[in-house]
Formats: structure tokens, sequence, C-alpha cells
């Protein structure tokens, strides 16, 4: 029941960190768009209006961008398990991000192979995700580089997600303890308000477990800390057999 409830909260949290960051980087596309038509109302000549007009463009097409990642989002809100696309989680995870990444100086790599579907609920390894590239950001407070990496291990049939950064590490001693419920290796909860309660990553390994998963750990004090989620394959449904063929009409005649 405890554990339940702690899952619930980390969710809400993660529901509300979400809808934070997602909000002001919609209204900075916002004021982007105001910003560049008002100047083109002040400017005549036609090359002047061409180029904001493009700013608006651009900005529209952003937001168009986010939003879709949002309807995304609430699509995989689902309780169920189901064939789960785990590429499409990982773009809009870094879509809804993107923002805050890039004002902590964090680069992102992606290398994000063509991989079968998992056997999952999508909300819950998005809310796995979104925790663990929020935990990147803040080990790397003085900016740093983040890697992202679908693979298929096809002996296993289970998808790799992997998430690396270049960040602090944690040291040896604490690296047992991270996954357990108010145990943080952080101070308290950073400038965004984020961070420092211990109950991100507490829910992580059992909603992975529950997927019949496996997270794993690796870190480096000073070069960096990878987590792996291993999901399995959705498995396809097999094929109907083939109805048995039926005997050709002889074109003999029939004896009387």
């Amino acid at each position: 029941m405890l554990q339940q409830q702690l899952r619930q909260a980390q969710k809400l949290t993660a529901l509300g960190e979400l809808v934070g960051t997602t909000t002001h980087e919609f209204n900075n596309v916002l004021m982007t768009i105001i910003n560049y038509a008002r100047l083109g109302q002040r400017h005549q000549d036609t090359a002047t209006r061409d180029k904001y007009f493009g700013k608006i463009l651009a900005a529209g097409e952003r937001a168009a961008k986010i939003t879709n990642c949002v309807l995304g989002v609430a699509r995989n809100r689902s309780d169920g398990f189901e064939p789960t696309n785990l590429r499409k989680i990982v773009e809009e995870s870094l879509v809804l991000l993107e923002r805050e990444l890039n004002k902590y100086r964090i680069a992102v790599e992606t290398d994000l192979a063509d991989v079968p579907d998992v056997h999952a609920v999508g909300n819950q390894i998005q809310q796995v995700l979104l925790n663990l590239l929020i935990n990147a950001r803040q080990a790397m407070p003085q900016g740093g580089r983040v890697i992202v990496r679908l693979q298929y291990d096809a002996s296993a049939e289970m998808v790799d997600l992997v998430v690396r950064d270049t960040g602090v590490g944690i040291p040896a001693d604490k690296l047992p303890k991270i996954f357990d419920s108010f145990f943080t290796t952080k101070s308290g909860p950073d400038a965004t308000g984020k961070g420092g309660t211990g109950l991100g990553l507490s829910s992580c390994r059992p909603i992975v477990e529950t997927h019949h998963g496996r997270l794993r750990v690796e870190s480096t004090v000073g070069k960096g800390t990878a987590f792996t989620i291993k999901l399995p394959v959705a498995r396809r449904p097999a094929p109907l057999a083939a109805p048995p063929e039926l005997p050709l009409p002889s074109s003999q005649p029939q004896a009387r």
C-alpha cells in the first residue's frame, strides 16, 4: 500500500514538472510569434516582412510540435500493456525537455536504432525516462552531454534504452542505495524545485520490474552515469494456420 502511494506521488510530481516545463516552453514560442508579428507591422519593405514571416512560421511549427508531443503523452496514459514504440516516447520526451536541457547547456545525442515494439504501459515508461533525463541534467550543473540510445538484443528478445550522462557520477558506496525510497545523493531541490526527495529513482525500478524488465546502473565519479532499461519485446500473435487444400474435382467421368 505504501509503495503504491509513493508511486502515485512520484507520478503526480513528474506530471507537475512536465506541465511546468511545457508551459514555459509554449509561452516562449508564443512570445516569439507575437514579437515578430509586431515587428512585421512596423516595417513595410517586403524583404524585412518576409524575414519576420519566416520566424513566425518556424515558431508556429515549433508550437505544433510541442502540442503533438503533449497529445502523445495524453495518448500514452493508458493503464494497459500494449505494443509500445519506444523511439516515439524518446523523441516526445526530448522535445518536452528541450528548453530545460538547453537552458542548462546540456547537449543531447541520440542513437535510436530501428527496434521492435515493447510490451509496456507507455505512460509509465515515459515517466521513468523523464525521471532519468532530469536526473542526468541535474548531474551536470556546469553543462555536459547526455546520450540516449536504443538497441535490440535479439538473443534475449529485449530492447535496451540507455540514458548516459557526463556528469559528476555516483560514489561506489552510494550506488547500491540509489533505488531505496527517500535516499538521495542531492542536498535538496535545485533552482527549478526538482530533485532531492528520494522518490524519483525509487519508483523507477518497480515500474520496470512490473514490465518483466530490468533497470541497471553503472557510474564512475567524475566521468558520469549510465542507466539501462531492458524491456521485453511485444510478442506478435501467431499467424492463423492456412485451411487445408481441398482436392480438385476429377476430370474423369464417374462410373455409374
